[in-house]
C-alpha cells in the first residue's frame, strides 16, 4: 500500500505559473493524450499505470500481480481550472480483494465524499485538495501539478491534515523517449512517512520511487536501479537525521532505579531494582536502590522493565525499523526480503547510521510461476532449489531456510535434507497441491501461518493455494470439527516432531475480521494517535464480504483459528509470536491476541522476550535483564502481568550502548506521543 501524498517545491522550475490558485481560463478542448508507466519490483514488470487524459479529465487504469494478489483500480479524476479535482470517482479492489467504490465531488463550494468510514461533507472556504483513501499512485501527478501552483506549495487537505511538496535532488534518466532531467520530491502529507518521486520540467510524473518498489514511465525500465539507488539513499538520509536527533549514547553508566523487572524465567515480575548498563552491557541487577554515583540515572517511577520483544515474523524495511525500536521490538527475525537491501540496512544499523532492532534473517526460496513472491532467491528445478540452500548456508548469515508457495512440493525432501546436512533449519508455506502432513513428514521444522496449515483440512488436492484462494477458501474452517481424526492426526504430528508454528495471528485478525466502516479492534488502543491516513486504514475491510454468510463464515473462521492455537499449546507446540504486518504497534496487538488462545499474561511475556531469542539461539545474550547481557529493554509505567496493554505505553526503549524515547521519535511520523520523557540525571559525585 503506497502512502499518502504531499508535497513543497520550487516554481522556478516549472513553467506552471506562480499564482496562488487563481481562476484560469478553461481547460482547451484537447486530443487525448496517454501516459503510461511500468510497475517494476525486484527487476521485473508487473503490471501497468496507463492514464489518458482528455480535457479536464483524466482516466486511470492501474493493475499488478505479485505473489498472487494485488490491486486492480480504475479512476476518473475532472480537474477545475485550478488544478484542484472537482469530482473523482475510484472504483475497484485491494490487494486482498476488499472491494473499493469511492467518490469525491465539489460543488457550489461544499465537497462531499464517501469511502469505506462513511460519507461526508465539508465547506470550502479556501483552496482545499481531496486524499483518497485508496487510489493509485497517479495522484502524485495531481498533487505535484496542484501545489505547484499555489504560492507557498502546501494545501489543506480532505479529510484531514495537509499535504506539502519538499524539493531534494535532481536527475537526469536516460530511455526510449531520449534523456530527461527530472526533480525528486518528498511528498508529506498525512500518512507515517513520505512518498519519494519524480517530475519533468512540465510538473509530469515520471517515476514513483522506493528502495524495493518502482512505477517508472514506459521506456525508462532500465533506470529501475537508479531509482531504487536513489529512493534508498533519500529515506536513509531522512532516517539517518531521525537517528543523529533521538539516539542517545552516555559518557558513564546508566542507571535504572525503582524498577520492577520481568523475568522471563521465573515469568514473574521482581520487587523493585536497579540496574545499571555501561558500554551496552547489563552491567548489575540489584534489589532495592544500589550505589549510582558516576552514572546517569533515570527514576523508573515505579514501572516496570521488559525484556526487548522480538518480533519473529518480520520483512524489514527503513522505516519500520525505527519505529520497532520506538515499539519496544528490539530483535526481528526476517522471514524474507531482498537480501542485498536487507543485507545494506543491517550493515548501517550495526554501525549506528539508522535505528532498528538485531535482525535473524531467514533464507526465502520460492519457485517460478505465474504467481510466485519476488523475494529471496526464485529456482525452476530441484537441483536449483538445492543450490539455493547451499547458497544460504555458504554465507553463514542465515540459520534457517524458508520454503514458499510455488516450490513444487516434490523438491522440498531433497531441500530438507541438504539444509539439514548444512546444520540449517527449514520453515514454510505449505507449497501449492500439497498439505501440512506431508511437509511435515519431509522435515519442516516449523510451519508459517495458521492459514496454511488448516487449509490442508478443507481443500481438495488440485486447488492452487498461490492465489486469494489462500484466504477465502477460509470460509469453509467453520465446518470442521476440531476434534476430528484428521485435525488430530496434523497436530499430533507436530508435537511427535517438534515442529513449531508461526502463526501471525493478527494479519488474521484483519483478513478475516476488519470490516468497511467499523473500527478494527487490533487498531483501537493506539488509533487516534496516528495520522488520519491511518485512522481511515482503521476502518476499512481487508477481504472482499460479499453477503451475510461469507460476514459469519470469516468470523467463524477466526473462532476456529484460535481453538486451533489453544489446541496447539494444550499440545505442546512451540508457538512463535509474529505478526507479518511489520511488528511495532501491530506486534503489541499480535501478543494481546494470545490471551483468546489461553496465554497468560507471563507466558506471553516469556515468549515474546528469552523464549524467542532462545529458539534463535541468542539467549545467551539477550531476551533476559541479567549481568552480562545486552541491555536490550524497556520501560513502562505499568504492569503486564497484571495487564498486557501496559506495554503499549513506552517511556524508554534500550538496545546495547543506545537509548531512545519514542516521545521524541514518534512526531517525526505524525504521530502523537504516547507519555512523557522521562528525566535523566547527570551523573553524581557523592
Amino acid at each position: 500500500m503506497l502512502n499518502r501524498f504531499g508535497c513543497t517545491a520550487l516554481a522556478a522550475l516549472f513553467v506552471l505559473g506562480a499564482c496562488a490558485h487563481e481562476a484560469k481560463t478553461p481547460l482547451a478542448e484537447t486530443q487525448a493524450t496517454t501516459e503510461t508507466y511500468s510497475v517494476r519490483l525486484f527487476d521485473k514488470t508487473l503490471g501497468q499505470l496507463v492514464a489518458t487524459t482528455e480535457g479536464d479529465t483524466v482516466k486511470v487504469a492501474y493493475e499488478y500481480r505479485n505473489n498472487g494478489r494485488g490491486p486492480t483500480l480504475a479512476e476518473t479524476i475532472k480537474l477545475g481550472a485550478d488544478g484542484l479535482p472537482v469530482s473523482w470517482t475510484i472504483d475497484g479492489a485491494t490487494t486482498f480483494g476488499n472491494e473499493i467504490h469511492e467518490k469525491f465531488a465539489l460543488e457550489g463550494g461544499v465537497a462531499s465524499w464517501t469511502d469505506t468510514t462513511g460519507s461526508s461533507t465539508a465547506a470550502m472556504t479556501e483552496p482545499t485538495i481531496y486524499v483518497p483513501q485508496n487510489a493509485s499512485p497517479y495522484t502524485l501527478a495531481v498533487y505535484a501539478k496542484a501545489l505547484l501552483m499555489d504560492d507557498d506549495r502546501a494545501l489543506p487537505a480532505w479529510p484531514a491534515g495537509s499535504l506539502s511538496m519538499l524539493p531534494l535532488d535532481t536527475v537526469r534518466l536516460d530511455g526510449a523517449g531520449g534523456p530527461v532531467e527530472a526533480f525528486a520530491y518528498a511528498l508529506i502529507g498525512n500518512d507515517t512517512d513520505p512518498t519519494y518521486f519524480l517530475i519533468d520540467g512540465e510538473g509530469d510524473l515520471v517515476a514513483l520511487m522506493s528502495p524495493r518498489f518502482v512505477i517508472v514511465r514506459e521506456g525508462y525500465e532500465a533506470a529501475d536501479d537508479q531509482l531504487q539507488e536513489m529512493a534508498t539513499r533519500l529515506s536513509s538520509q531522512r532516517l539517518e537525521t531521525i537517528q543523529a536527533e533521538t539516539a542517545h549514547r552516555y559518557d558513564a553508566p546508566l542507571a535504572i532505579t525503582n524498577v520492577r523487572l520481568f523475568d522471563p524465567k521465573a515469568k514473574a515480575m521482581t520487587a523493585l531494582s536497579t540496574v545499571i548498563v555501561e558500554k551496552g552491557l547489563i552491567k548489575s541487577v540489584a534489589a532495592g536502590k544500589a550505589d549510582t554515583r558516576g552514572a546517569y540515572v533515570v527514576d523508573g517511577q515505579g514501572g516496570s522493565l521488559i525484556p526487548g520483544l522480538a518480533e519473529m515474523h518480520g520483512h524489514m524495511g527503513e522505516d519500520g525499523a525505527l519505529k520497532n525500536i520506538a515499539a519496544g521490538v528490539t530483535l526481528m527475525r526476517d522471514m524474507g526480503n531482498d537480501n542485498a537491501v536487507l543485507s545494506e540496512l543491517i550493515t548501517k544499523i550495526e554501525a549506528g547510521k539508522l535505528a532498528g532492532p538485531r535482525v535473524v534473517r531467514l533464507g526465502f526460496i520460492e519457485g517460478k510461476s505465474p504467481f510466485n513472491s519476488n523475494n529471496g532467491i526464485l529456482v525452476s528445478s530441484e537441483a536449483e532449489a538445492v543450490a539455493a540452500v547451499d547458497w544460504y548456508a555458504d554465507q553463514g548469515t542465515y540459520p534457517q531456510i524458508k520454503i514458499y508457495n510455488s516450490i513444487t512440493p516434490a523438491w522440498v525432501p531433497a531441500m530438507v535434507a541438504r539444509a539439514k546436512a548444512r546444520g540449517l533449519r527449514v520453515s514454510g508455506h505449505i507449497p501449492a497441491f500439497t498439505n501440512a502432513d506431508a511437509m511435515i513428514e519431509a522435515g519442516y521444522d516449523e510451519i508459517t501461518h495458521i492459514n496454511q496449515l488448516m487449509l490442508g483440512w478443507v481443500l481438495a488436492p488440485e486447488e492452487d493455494t498461490r492465489t486469494l484462494l489462500r484466504l477465502t477458501a477460509l470460509q469453509r474452517l467453520p465446518n470442521v470439527d476440531l476434534d476430528r481424526d484428521q485435525v488430530k492426526r496434523t497436530l499430533d504430528l507436530m508435537a511427535q516432531k517438534g515442529v513449531a508454528i508461526d502463526p501471525t495471528f493478527a494479519i488474521h485478525e484483519a483478513l478475516l475480521l476488519s470490516r468497511n466502516g467499523e473500527l478494527q479492534a487490533g487498531m483501537a488502543d493506539y488509533v487516534a494517535n496516528m495520522p488520519v491516513a491511518v485512522q481511515r486504514q482503521a476502518k476499512e475491510a481487508w477481504s472482499a464480504i460479499g453477503s451475510p454468510e461469507e460476514d459469519a463464515a470469516y468470523k467463524g473462521a477466526f473462532d476456529q483459528m484460535t481453538g486451533t492455537i489453544r489446541r496447539m499449546k494444550d499440545r505442546g507446540i512451540f508457538i512463535l509470536f509474529g505478526t507479518d504486518l511489520g511488528g511495532a504497534l501491530t506486534l503489541h496487538r499480535e501478543l494481546e491476541l494470545y490471551q483468546k488462545a489461553g496465554f497468560t499474561p507471563p507466558e506471553i511475556l516469556a515468549r515474546a522476550t528469552f523464549e524467542a531469542a532462545d529458539y534463535m539461539g541468542l539467549g545467551s545474550e539477550l531476551g533476559s535483564i541479567e549481568p552480562g547481557k545486552k541491555a536490550d529493554f524497556f520501560l513502562v509505567p505499568g504492569n503486564p502481568v497484571e495487564d498486557l496493554k501496559a506495554i503499549k505505553t513506552i517511556r524508554l526503549v534500550s538496545k546495547g550502548d543506545t537509548v531512545y524515547f519514542p516521545s521524541e521519535i514518534y512526531p517525526h511520523f505524525g504521530i502523537k506521543p504516547f507519555t512523557d520523557i522521562p528525566v535523566v540525571a547527570p551523573p553524581a559525585t557523592e
